[in-house]
């Protein structure tokens, strides 16, 4: 995918640190931590520990929601992505752009109660309506990494014209009694006996993509410049029975700077580092087979250690931060943004100034 031409226009961003971009961001920079325990207890009987938005900053269930018997989960799901989605839409009201299409990464299945994709969009249009193209959406359940894949379909399509605009998002509430009840039993969430593992959290986050004529035709100041995608797969992913390689990293990486070159050394990068081991390892993998693409002294951003870990809503939530620091010159570009799901998927996109 050659995207010089594509541009992150708007983005929106709602997590336990912020209600908009611009306060998780500024938040993010000054280390500010809102983990916090809750009343559900783990099997040791002891609280979880999580990051969740402040329920009275999001909105109600629209009133043809509130009667369907929604899973908690997607209830939750649906009000955070209102707020992402209503910032990222913003810079259009008022401007005759017509529906959008909409890319979303939904969450990994980890329980026996999965969301259906499909029915997660059509519930999505309905709490946020006359806004998304529903024909030419599609909704993927591929976690973390999701929302930054979906960025080299909606690249394609852009520069296909088969739409103005594309929104590309993410939406997760790992603070769901199923969801921790699982990842307890697992041994996956940090705790005071185990340092290896992640403070699960929520959160949303969606980008919107145009070309850059489209966007300058529209008066729209973009964030960043998106100059290229590529994603890959792990064998040895967090669930599989074989041996872990850091193939697939390492792949995403190496597709990624053979088809999009950046055009000085790799300043900084934005991962989903989430407080467990392997997804440190498997950046060691892909970055020393890189080497020569980074600067040596790169920075390294983990802002799940500010707000915990946002399911399939990070990928986004990272690009919508990264393209926010590269716009307003606090991080340096290019600037490598990457997201790992635990199936496997891999993914990375690479963003630069768009001035």
């Amino acid at each position: 995918m050659a995207a010089n031409d594509i541009v992150i226009a708007s983005a929106g961003l709602v997590s336990p640190i912020g209600l908009s971009l611009a306060e998780t961001a500024a938040a993010a920079r000054a280390r500010v931590a809102r983990l916090h325990e809750i009343d559900w207890m783990d099997r040791r009987f002891q609280p979880f520990i999580v990051g969740t938005v402040p329920d009275d900053g999001l909105p109600e269930l629209a009133a043809p929601l509130a009667s369907l018997p929604l899973q908690y989960r997607e209830a939750r799901m649906l009000r955070l992505a209102h707020v992402a989605l209503e910032e990222a839409l913003a810079p259009l009201q008022g401007k005759q752009v017509g529906c959008i299409p909409l890319l979303l990464g939904l969450p990994e299945q980890h329980t026996t109660l999965p969301l259906n994709p499909r029915a997660f969009l059509e519930h999505l249009n309905q709490q946020w309506p006359d806004a998304l193209d529903l024909k030419r959406s599609v909704a993927a359940a591929r976690g973390r990494a999701a929302g930054l894949m979906a960025l080299r379909e909606a690249s394609a399509r852009l520069q296909r014209g088969d739409s103005d605009f594309v929104l590309v998002g993410g939406v997760d509430c790992l603070v769901d009694l199923y969801v921790l009840g699982t990842l307890d039993l697992q041994g996956r969430i940090r705790n005071e006996i185990n340092s290896d593992g992640f403070s699960p959290a929520e959160g949303a986050a969606f980008l919107l993509l145009a070309r850059a004529a489209t966007a300058q035709a529209h008066d729209l100041q973009p964030l960043a410049s998106v100059l290229g995608a590529a994603h890959g797969h792990e064998a040895g992913h967090v669930y599989s029975d074989e041996s872990y390689l850091g193939e697939g990293l390492a792949a995403a990486f190496a597709a990624l700077l053979a088809e999009a070159p950046p055009p000085q050394p790799i300043a900084s990068v934005y991962c989903s580092f989430n407080g467990e081991r392997y997804w440190a390892r498997e950046f060691g993998v892909a970055r020393l087979r890189q080497a020569g693409a980074f600067e040596p002294e790169h920075q390294m951003e983990h802002p799940a250690e500010c707000f915990g870990d946002l399911g399939s809503a990070h990928g986004p939530a990272l690009a919508a931060l990264a393209a926010h620091g590269v716009r307003h010159g606090y991080r340096h570009s290019p600037c490598l943004v990457y997201a790992s799901s635990d199936h496997g998927d891999r993914a990375a996109s690479l963003l630069a100034s768009a001035h």
